[in-house]
């Protein structure tokens, strides 16, 4: 029995009360109808009744009730024989049939539930038939209407259980998903956040001290016999630390950089070449094609920040007789190419090795460089390619969408 047992359905106070209540009103109308005479030798009802009702009663009070299978079926059984007791004592205790019909149902499995509930109604029926005299269809209908009844709410309740638990379930599931899901979302911001800062550092902070080193080192060298000389130098260095300190305070806020608040990029770039010439003894020279036209913040701020990565890189690593720097403007698109004279590289090897010598965006800083170009490309959508080899310098392309269109024939140079 107890392997045809489900998980006992829990039943609401207010029903359970209820329940309790008709089994006492239903024992108590039994024993009044007796007294007056109707059905049934008082004393016999009332000794029957007396009977029923203590068993009844200490079902509540036995915690196995309602925790064993065995346990339910042993009180359920001897309630079974208090109450053949009380039906053959007055014909009113036919419909105590009723909520044993409930309690049989809840306290044991389907099947036992409905064999029991089907031997209560089969055992109200012979019983009333008794104690009527006769034989026949009416004696049967109330027990099998009230058994049906029973069955089918209980089975009705039971459905809707399991089924408002399976929808809790999924509540919790989708609930442990959610925040699963928020907790991936944070892992990624922070990571994405992580990526973004080490971009920038190393397309600013990172170029600016590494011009303020080779500024001093050739300081040093000038000095002591060519203190004027040495005197620019510093003076560069100076400048670089200035410039260097500006951006540090604006990357803190995630403002514009310096360079882009009150020019525009064509401007701004213009002057990294003038400046990179300056500080490393370089010729940049940069080339504007196509008409100019303003373009999104992020767009210029990532290739500001490109053409910073690839001309550090050139000066540090490439060894260039002289570089070219080219933004274009074109339909819809606007394209940066930064190219070199300089040793070149095998870009594959870079991919696999953590540092490496070439040209522009060689990736010769620990391998970051590449990857913080392309990842700026790709953050707007764009493209990022290196072309180089040992010995035949280093060309460097990005092309990047501009929404809303953009482009011109215009061409000049500076």
């Amino acid at each position: 029995m107890a392997t045809d047992r489900p998980r006992t359905t829990p039943v609401a106070r207010v029903l359970r009360v209820c329940l309790h209540l008709l089994v006492a009103g239903l024992l108590a109308l039994a024993v009044l109808r007796a007294l007056a005479g109707r059905d049934g030798d008082p004393a016999a009802v009332a000794a029957a009744a007396t009977a029923m009702a203590a068993v009844y009663a200490a079902g509540p009070l036995i915690g196995a009730v309602g925790r064993s299978g065995r346990a339910a079926a042993l009180w359920l059984a001897l309630l079974g024989v208090t109450w053949v007791g009380v039906l053959v004592a007055t014909p009113d205790g036919v419909w105590l049939a009723f909520p044993l019909y409930f309690l049989e149902l809840h306290l044991l499995g389907r099947r036992a539930g409905v064999a029991a509930v089907g031997l209560t109604a089969v055992a109200a029926i012979v019983a009333y038939s008794a104690h009527q005299h006769t034989v026949g269809v009416a004696p049967a209908i109330g027990p099998l209407l009230g058994a049906a009844f029973a069955v089918a709410t209980v089975f009705g309740y039971q459905a809707l259980y399991r089924e408002s638990e399976e929808r809790r379930r999924l509540i919790d599931e989708l609930t442990a998903a959610r925040a699963d899901l928020a907790a991936a979302h944070h892992a990624a911001g922070v990571l994405a956040e992580r990526e973004r800062l080490a971009r920038e550092i190393h397309d600013t902070l990172a170029q600016s001290l590494t011009s303020i080193q080779l500024l001093l080192r050739a300081a040093q060298r000038a000095l002591p016999d060519r203190t004027q000389a040495a005197g620019e130098y510093v003076e560069q260095a100076r400048q670089a630390a200035q410039d260097n300190l500006d951006e540090a305070r604006r990357f803190v806020r995630a403002l514009t950089p310096p360079a882009l608040e009150s020019d525009t990029l064509p401007v701004a770039l213009e002057r990294l070449c003038a400046t990179t010439s300056v500080r490393s003894g370089l010729p940049v020279r940069l080339h504007v094609l196509g008409e100019r036209v303003p373009l999104p913040v992020p767009h210029e701020v990532a290739l500001l920040r490109i053409a910073q990565s690839a001309l550090g890189n050139t000066v540090r690593h490439a060894g260039a007789g002289h570089a070219e720097v080219t933004l274009s403007f074109m339909a819809g698109e606007v394209a940066l190419d930064v190219v070199d004279d300089g040793a070149g590289f095998d870009p594959e090897a870079v991919r696999t090795r953590t540092a490496a010598g070439g040209g522009a965006g060689d990736g010769g800083d620990g391998g970051y460089g590449l990857p913080s170009m392309r990842a700026r490309a790709r953050a707007l959508g764009g493209s990022f390619a290196v072309e180089s080899a040992p010995g035949e310098g280093t060309a460097l392309a990005v092309l990047l969408p501009v929404p809303g269109g953009a482009g011109g024939t215009k061409e000049g140079s500076s």
